[in-house]
């Protein structure tokens, strides 16, 4: 019963989002709206370094002061008992 459920889910979602792309006109961003201004593009490198590397510089400068300003104590070893 789990598979049939599992692809009617599927069908469903498959379905749906084949009717929003079909529903979307993207011919309506040639047409230019008073007071557009688009600015130059960006180049390749420029792409990369804002979505890819600022990104993942960010998330590795949030974990690294995480992890150096952790007050946590560390986990001690268990004191022999005499």
């Amino acid at each position: 019963m789990d598979k049939k459920n599992a692809l009617r889910a599927g069908a469903v979602t498959a379905g749906s989002t084949l009717m929003m792309l079909l529903m979307t006109s993207p011919a309506l961003a040639v047409t230019r709206d008073d007071g557009d201004d688009p600015g130059p593009g960006l180049s390749i490198a420029q792409t990369l370094g804002l979505y890819v590397a600022t990104p993942i510089v960010l998330f590795l400068i949030i974990a690294g002061l995480v992890m150096v300003l952790d007050k946590s104590d560390r986990p001690q070893k268990p004191q022999p008992t005499n």
